[in-house]
């Protein structure tokens, strides 16, 4: 959106040059990459592709052949499995020759396996990620030793060596007591730049309280810290060198002239010694020091544990400081941040929060559910009026070919049409009667309510809206939700009325047990019946971001 503006704290408007919309992408990242994004067009990226480093070595490396299908992701599984076809498709596609040589070398020497697989995989990713960011743009590549040392050669081949800036250490737990190795505590982040010039930002930490009470042990009369730092010139500059206060002339002459000696003195931020043979010394005051510069271990960010207020349930959570600390050293506001492994949203909210645009793509429905549900309680953000979902059925044509093309994808992304449900269950495999759960409480003096969602992407008919009822009793839930595609029966209606209705404690209010609806239906805006006093407690709600600009993006 041309002129994205951000509202600064003090209610002025500072306007960006930005001529995107926020975006949210569910799909194929490469294929995204390649139809959606044109080259150099984003100014810094951050990726935290899956692999599953907890599998045994010997399994990641077993040798695998046929033509299974393409590697891929599903909800929270990295399920890398070689394939020949996708092979072959970087050979064809790839621009870069000592790359597809690159690879080769890889399949040569330690076999068609699941690293492999993986390798192939990012490397065609990788390729399409240097084509759209922009020449003083960054890349920043979050991964574990499973891997690392062959994407770092693969991030080379792409970049170039002399374009890799550092290997950042991030400190992501403690040390494990059963660990028969050494206990593996760190992730990985490789951070290239595009181009010799690039963005950056130092980022700087507090001083350590030893460090405080070693350096600036000195307190003046308003109680502030101060150290004393010499005033003296490293080299000679005979033009610096004069008496000041009845102190000789150093040898090599004073660091400042006497204009800004007179200006330092009449602000009281020089020492004077009593003895004329010292020499005075500069007051440095810690409260204007900007602290220790950050280096490339970072140990000062806790993971998200279990009672962290930020976490949401998704398995590779990142912490918002993690993403904040990168997008400020390596952005400005107003510049387009792009996550292609999206998953819960992380990096566009650190995006959103410091008033940058973002891209986020997943190939999740649950994915892309968490991120919406993130943005609307964290920043009041609603969809297509403060960005844009590309990827996910808008119409009933639509949603006929994703249940057609991948069954659980489709039901997953129906439950989603239920605002706040979450899956009852992440794998394929029997759901008990159960796709959906949406939790609700419309009385403070009583236990939280359920709601039960079945979704039917073929036909159906009054027998499973039998089922439905049956599933609602057996699990003593309050109400129960049936989506389909296809039109409802007269009879599946029938037996759905005929299960009564759940009166709300407050207000009286007759809510129908068992309710059908249509994809058509949700998507046109025709919403389940849940009692309106309901507080809705189905995904968990993301806590605000304190300091957080909601009126960013918007259109001024």
């Amino acid at each position: 959106m041309a002129g994205w503006a951000r509202v600064r704290d003090d209610g002025t408007c500072a306007r960006y040059n930005c001529d995107m919309r926020n975006t949210l992408y569910y799909g194929n990242n490469l294929s995204v990459l390649r139809d959606h994004l044109a080259d150099e067009s984003v100014d810094l990226i951050y990726l935290d592709p899956p692999f599953n480093s907890k599998r045994d070595f010997n399994l990641l490396f077993a040798e695998q052949s046929g033509e299974p299908a393409q590697s891929q992701i599903k909800a929270f599984t990295d399920s890398w499995k070689w394939s020949e076809s996708a092979y072959r498709e970087l050979g064809e596609t790839c621009r870069i020759d000592k790359v597809v040589r690159l690879v080769e070398g890889f399949v040569a020497t330690i076999g068609r396996n699941d690293v492999t697989a993986y390798l192939v995989m990012m490397t065609s990713r990788l390729v399409e990620l240097h084509r759209v960011l922009k020449l003083t743009g960054s890349l920043y590549l979050h991964c574990d030793p499973s891997a690392s040392h062959y994407l770092k050669l693969v991030l080379d081949a792409i970049f170039g060596p002399k374009l890799f800036r550092n290997e950042i250490v991030w400190k992501r737990t403690n040390v494990h007591s059963d660990s028969r190795t050494w206990s593996r505590v760190s992730d990985t982040i490789f951070f290239y730049t595009k181009g010799s010039t690039f963005t950056w930002n130092p980022i700087y930490q507090a001083h350590s309280e030893k460090y405080v009470d070693d350096k600036y042990e000195a307190v003046d009369e308003a109680g502030r810290r101060y150290a004393l730092d010499n005033m003296t010139s490293p080299n000679p500059r005979p033009n610096m060198m004069y008496e000041w206060h009845g102190h000789a002339s150093p040898p090599n002459g004073w660091r400042y002239s006497k204009e800004t000696m007179a200006k330092l003195d009449t602000e009281g931020r020089i020492w004077y010694p009593g003895d004329k043979s010292k020499r005075p010394r500069l007051k440095r005051y810690l409260d204007e020091m900007a602290g220790t510069l950050l280096g490339n271990v970072w140990t000062d960010i806790s993971p998200i544990n279990s009672q962290a207020d930020e976490r949401l349930g998704y398995p590779t959570q990142k912490p918002l400081a993690l993403l904040e600390r990168v997008l400020q050293a390596s952005s400005n506001p107003g510049d387009v941040v792009l996550d292609p492994f999206c998953g819960c949203g992380t990096t566009i909210s650190a995006a959103q929060h410091l008033g940058r645009a973002w891209i986020g793509i997943d190939v999740t429905h649950l994915a892309v559910t968490l991120i919406k549900a993130r943005l609307a309680d964290q920043y009041d953000l609603i969809e297509k009026k403060d960005y844009d979902v590309i990827g996910e059925p808008v119409s009933e044509s639509d949603a006929r070919a994703l249940a057609a093309n991948d069954k659980y994808e489709f039901q997953k992304w129906a439950v989603g049409l239920v605002p706040r449900a979450y899956l009852s269950q992440d794998k394929k495999g029997a759901d008990g009667g159960i796709d959906g759960v949406l939790r609700f409480n419309d009385d403070p003096r009583a236990e939280q309510k359920r709601c039960l969602i079945q979704v039917k992407g073929g036909r159906a008919g009054v027998k499973d809206v039998r089922e439905l009822r049956a599933t609602v009793e057996r699990e003593k839930a309050t109400l129960g939700l049936f989506i389909c595609l296809e039109q409802p029966t007269g009879p599946m209606l029938t037996e759905a009325g005929s299960f009564g209705y759940y009166v709300t404690p407050l207000g009286n209010k007759a809510v129908q047990r068992i309710q059908v609806r249509t994809v058509g239906q949700l998507l046109a805006g025709e919403a389940f019946d849940i009692p309106r006093a309901a507080e809705l407690i189905g995904i968990k709600r993301a806590a605000t971001v304190a300091g957080a600009d909601t009126q960013q993006g918007l259109e001024l």
